[in-house]
Parts: C-alpha cells; sequence; structure tokens
C-alpha cells in the first residue's frame, strides 16, 4: 500500500502532504463503516485535525492525483467498457454539500441525500471510479442557501447543471490524460437526453 500510495501522491510537492494522503488512504481502507474524519482518525490512532486540514484546506493538485488513479484503475482492469452513472448517498442532516430531498436510484424514492455522478471503468469483474462529481440541486442556488454554501465553502461559479453536463465535463477531462473508452454505456435518463447524445457523437465515443 505503501508502494501505491508513494505513486499516487507523488504530485504533491510537500513531503507532509505526501504522508496525509498515504494517512488519509489508509483511514479510508480500514475496517468501519463511517469514514467521516473523526472516525477515521480514531482508528488510526492520530487527532482528526490532521486529516481535516489535509481534506479541507491544503491546497494540493486534486486533478493529478485523480488522473493517476485513473491511469492505474486502466492498467489493472483492462475495462470493456465505461460507465455514466449517478449515485445517491443517504443523509440525516441539511449540512453536507448539495444535500437535499431529491430522487435517488440508490434509495429508489425521494429522500434527503447527496447526488454524485461518475465515470466508471467496468469489465466483467470488476469496476472503478475514473472520475466524479457532486451535484448541486436547484435548491442550493436559492438565496436561502448562501450561508449554507459559504459554510461548505461552494465556489460562486458552482451552481446547479443537468447531470449530463459534469459528465461531459469528465468524459473531457479524461480524453485530456490521454483515457477514451473503446464504448461508452449510460442508463436511459443520459441516452435519452439528445444534447448528451450529440455531444459524444462530436468526440467520436461509441
Amino acid at each position: 500500500m505503501e508502494l501505491f500510495a508513494s505513486e499516487v501522491f507523488a504530485p504533491l510537492v510537500r513531503r507532509d502532504q505526501r504522508a496525509k494522503g498515504s494517512l488519509y488512504l489508509r483511514g479510508l481502507l480500514l475496517e468501519g463503516r463511517r469514514k467521516s474524519m473523526q472516525p477515521m482518525a480514531e482508528r488510526l490512532g492520530v487527532d482528526h485535525q490532521q486529516l481535516q486540514q489535509f481534506m479541507t484546506s491544503s491546497t494540493w493538485p486534486v486533478d493529478q492525483v485523480r488522473a493517476r488513479l485513473a491511469w492505474r484503475a486502466v492498467q489493472v482492469m483492462r475495462p470493456q467498457v465505461w460507465v455514466v452513472d449517478d449515485t445517491g448517498f443517504p443523509k440525516d442532516g441539511t449540512a453536507s454539500p448539495g444535500v437535499a430531498r431529491q430522487y435517488s436510484g440508490t434509495l429508489g424514492k425521494v429522500g434527503n441525500c447527496q447526488i454524485g455522478v461518475s465515470v466508471h471503468a467496468a469489465s466483467d469483474t470488476a469496476s472503478c471510479p475514473l472520475s466524479w462529481r457532486l451535484c448541486l440541486p436547484q435548491s442550493w442556488d436559492r438565496a436561502e442557501a448562501a450561508g449554507r454554501r459559504t459554510a461548505c465553502r461552494i465556489p460562486e461559479t458552482e451552481h446547479h447543471r443537468p447531470k449530463w453536463q459534469p459528465a461531459s465535463d469528465m468524459l473531457d477531462e479524461l480524453a485530456g490524460t490521454g483515457l477514451r473508452p473503446a464504448t461508452l454505456v449510460t442508463d436511459t435518463g443520459y441516452g435519452a437526453n439528445a444534447a448528451f447524445r450529440h455531444g459524444l457523437e462530436e468526440r467520436g465515443l461509441a
């Protein structure tokens, strides 16, 4: 795991950031259902502020780390297709970024949740996310959501967009790193969208 962490976090210039990145990765892989900072820190036996600072205020090249993870996944899996889909993350409160009462395929109904759009590489035996985006519902663009946006550090430039748009952005970003799918598959929520289909045709994606 140390070898994997050193490869993935190589773009981080500072040694302390690389160490905290490795620590955070170990926290994600340890047994335990809750993957928030405090429970992970307790399992690791460290002050949770170390993880909190690394994830929320430390500046490091997220895109470069994500690209390395994507390349590693493709090399190991040799995927037959890429899958565009979205996933719901159930939440109890209202403070998490983008949380709202909305339909979740994970829940199979409308519930309090976050929605994330992902591009996965998939084969007969494995599936792994290559990139992902958190979706902001329209309610987070309203004036009454200003306090929550500030608390979550959501930039002024980020607003609600249809799910197919961040999916298209991720495909472009992955193509920029040299990764393209042999075939792309989606459910009808994306496939029935003419703008998304035309965008795939323009990009030469099957």
